[in-house]
């Protein structure tokens, strides 16, 4: 049964499982403002939901999710200081809910997934991705910063390979994601939502207990870190969408150029 949460997100009530779609699909998926408010939305629908205990997160069309799109690329640099945090403090707030929420989360990966969109896919609890996804963290090309995706792919890969990710910037295929613990697993597109119904299953066949408590576990064995560096990311992310280089970066980004970066 699927329930439209808005235009921008659409519920799939498949019991004991739940999909999340992303559903902006002409412009890729982006992690806009209007998607944030959507997938939060989502969410509190799943929550109230006692047969559901997995949660399927996947995109329309052919990208999971390609970060911040134009306008709101625009907006940014426009934006006060007090605008830029509290958009930063939703981004964070969505990340910090997934990676936190009371039931496991499987990406299923169609796609792109960049920027805030590889960020989204990170704080999910499993990723499995088809042959055309891709990855990358590419803020860094137009004067931004991963601050809030940070938070979290430092848990996961480790400083080196987080650094090599987010300095670069690089688009990086599935096999590499696989190798680096980005993924769990490669599945042929096709195969995709059914592969990863079959994973959500698995879960369920254990004690709900247990597996609440294993998640809630993990999350938290950093702790008050956690919090800490989400507030610090926030203050880093609002920082930097203050400075010149990052309008210049927009701009260029834009207008189709090569930055001058100051």
């Amino acid at each position: 049964m699927e329930k439209p949460v808005d235009d921008k997100v659409l519920l799939r009530l498949e019991p004991p499982v739940a999909v999340l779609v992303l559903n902006d699909p002409e412009i890729r998926n982006p992690l806009s403002p209007d998607m944030v408010l959507a997938l939060q939305a989502a969410l509190d629908r799943v929550e109230q939901e006692r047969q559901v205990k997995v949660v399927i997160l996947t995109g329309a069309g052919k990208a999971f999710s390609a970060g911040v799109d134009l306008n709101s690329l625009r907006r940014m640099t426009e934006s006060s200081a007090e605008q830029s945090r509290q958009d930063s403090m939703r981004v964070a707030g969505l990340f910090r809910r997934i990676y936190l929420f009371g039931k496991p989360v499987i990406a299923a990966v169609n796609g792109p997934a960049v920027a805030g969109g590889c960020g989204l896919m990170s704080v999910c609890d499993l990723s499995l991705a088809a042959p055309e996804a891709r990855f990358g963290y590419s803020e860094v090309k137009v004067g931004f910063i991963p601050a809030l995706v940070m938070v979290f792919l430092l848990r996961q890969v480790g400083e080196k390979t987080a650094k090599e990710l987010l300095l670069t910037g690089r688009m990086i295929q599935p096999e590499q994601a696989l190798r680096l613990g980005l993924i769990n697993e490669i599945v042929p597109a096709d195969q995709l939502l059914a592969r990863a119904r079959e994973v959500a299953l698995e879960i369920v066949g254990n004690s709900p207990d247990a597996v609440t408590l294993t998640k809630q576990l993990v999350a938290h064995q950093h702790g008050q870190q956690l919090l800490e560096a989400l507030e610090l990311a926030v203050n880093t992310n609002s920082l930097v969408r203050t400075t010149d280089n990052f309008r210049e970066g927009v701009t260029a980004f834009l207008e189709k150029r090569k930055p001058e970066w100051k």
